[in-house]
């Protein structure tokens, strides 16, 4: 779910009317009567809301069934991952939809304020779902992260050093792995190094060193992000075959188009396949496991720029906001993303041109 009850009645007491479907939050306890005290109007069908509101608030893109439901000047707000999907974006570009992305709204610093909570509740899942995985009775190769005394422990393997890497390497380390991570930024190496006591070991990424660990390791997490672009493939399948059979592959990086390159999208009821007898875990949208934690650090996260956009329009909250303007994705038919626009080769316009 996109929003708590604290956020809709945020919205509320700034005037706005606020409409949520009916029983939507209950997969993340939230029950409708909750929604209904904070001030919110319950709808039966998805339809009218998207037919009556004037932005919509979603926690993922919109699925095919809502794409005949998308207007001219409707604004979507929400985590869209373009890069990774070309008939999305063309269809906010022929629907004349005001589309802004979560995971692209960065401040000056580089830092991505919606992302990041979602990122590290993945992070922490990664490692969790890995240890499971590698339960022989999960199909992995029956290795306890921790080990057991006199028995040596798991070895994991993360790649990138983000908001993801990092959460996913503090988990590893709590369940007493031995963790190797692997990141291009020396800087954000020594922090991690000072910030555990140089319990993480750090690496410089080179395909080199990523190959030689995967072929060691019983757990990779992969959590490399190029912010609104497709991720690079990090391990090949020549890589996967010199690992031991019953190895794990969490791939968190599925939704930007995966960092494996034998990885392929997977759901929550069916999250595993093999390839070459190792098990790969690439479930998109992976916080969605967790919806009662994942929707209380999205409205934290979200909600300041939910109320702008709703008090001020698009237009001004866009301008009042260098962090906002970053994440338009789309606008009027126009593509406001340049990594999406050389994804898929489509005309990038520049949102300080729009904004005037």
């Amino acid at each position: 779910m996109a929003i708590t009850p604290a956020g809709v009645h945020a919205l509320v007491s700034h005037g706005h009317e606020v409409l949520v479907q009916a029983g939507a939050g209950l997969g993340s306890a939230i029950t409708d009567a909750q929604y209904r005290a904070a001030g919110a109007t319950l709808i039966e069908e998805a339809k009218t809301v998207w037919g009556e509101a004037e932005m919509i608030l979603k926690v993922k893109e919109p699925v095919a069934e809502e794409y005949a439901l998308m207007r001219q000047g409707q604004v979507l707000f929400t985590y869209l991952h373009l890069a990774a999907d070309r008939e999305l974006t063309e269809v906010l570009l022929n629907r004349g939809v005001t589309a802004i992305a979560y995971e692209t709204v960065e401040t000056d610093s580089g830092a991505l304020p919606l992302l990041s909570p979602m990122s590290e509740i993945a992070g922490r899942l990664a490692t969790q779902v890995g240890a499971h995985c590698l339960m022989q009775p999960y199909g992995g190769k029956g290795t306890l992260l921790g080990g057991g005394t006199g028995v040596h422990k798991g070895d994991v393997v993360v790649l990138g050093g983000g908001v993801v890497g990092f959460s996913a390497a503090r988990v590893a380390l709590g369940m007493g792995a031995r963790v190797r991570l692997f990141d291009v930024d020396e800087e954000r190496m020594r922090y991690i190094e000072e910030v555990t006591g140089g319990a993480v070991d750090t690496e410089y990424s080179t395909s080199f060193g990523v190959g030689q660990a995967c072929a060691e390791a019983d757990l990779v997490i992969g959590s490399v992000l190029v912010p609104g672009a497709r991720t690079p493939h990090l391990v090949s399948h020549e890589m996967v075959t010199t690992m031991a059979p019953g190895s794990v592959l969490v791939d968190v990086a599925i939704d930007q188009g995966g960092c494996f390159a034998d990885s392929h999208p997977t759901s929550h009821d069916d999250p595993t396949f093999r390839v070459s007898d190792t098990v790969f875990y690439c479930v998109a949208n992976m916080p969605g496991a967790v919806p009662h934690t994942a929707t209380n650090a999205l409205t934290n996260a979200t909600l300041r720029y939910a109320v702008l956009l709703a008090d001020e329009g698009w237009r001004e909250a866009l301008a009042a906001r260098a962090d906002l303007a970053r994440g338009l994705a789309t606008h009027g038919g126009r593509l406001y993303s340049a990594p999406v626009g050389e994804a898929f080769g489509l005309e990038n316009s520049a949102v300080e041109e729009l904004l005037g």
